[in-house]
């Protein structure tokens, strides 16, 4: 069995509760990231990811502010005024470190979601994302390349054998 440990991302880049959307927007950009844990002394308490900012991000149309009843207006937040907290997502699905990759890459896809963050102990220790499942496949896929197991049996479906080996 493959574990977690050995493919998760770690040490993790993180945010907190009351920092701001255009903040966490910045980390993603310079980390080239998608997912955000929202951590608050190495506890995990939510997770913010890009598409939760494209959501949060005030439209062209809404800058000038929203309309109220009776024709009213009132100015929109603007990202550097919206904190994490209020568009993270709370109830976040985890793993150990010590689960196996295939359990959380099912995970993933049954949930569609593009991470996991990894807890031990109640604390963050890492992520597992779509590019380190990748990672992971793609290493054990040049494993079985170089054992010669492709050249001796051509499967039905690649991912047979690839299951086989898990």
């Amino acid at each position: 069995m493959i574990r977690i440990r050995e493919w998760m991302s770690s040490p993790i880049v993180s945010i907190k509760p009351r920092d701001t959307i255009l903040h966490a927007r910045e980390i993603m950009e310079k980390a080239r990231i998608n997912q955000l844990p929202v951590v608050v002394r190495s506890r995990l308490v939510g997770i913010v990811t890009d598409r939760d900012l494209r959501d949060a991000f005030p439209s062209v149309l809404n800058i000038s502010g929203r309309r109220r009843r009776r024709g009213r207006r009132r100015p929109s937040a603007g990202p550097g005024e919206v904190y994490v907290e209020d568009v993270m997502t709370r109830n976040v699905l985890t793993e150990a470190p010590d689960g196996t990759i295939d359990h959380a890459a099912h995970l993933i896809r049954r949930e569609r979601i593009g991470a996991v963050p990894v807890v031990e102990k109640g604390k963050i220790v890492g992520i597992l994302t779509r590019s380190d499942l990748l990672d992971a496949c793609a290493s054990l896929v040049e494993e079985l390349r170089v054992r010669g197991m492709q050249a001796s049996r051509q499967p039905a479906h690649a991912g047979e054998e690839i299951r086989a080996n898990w």
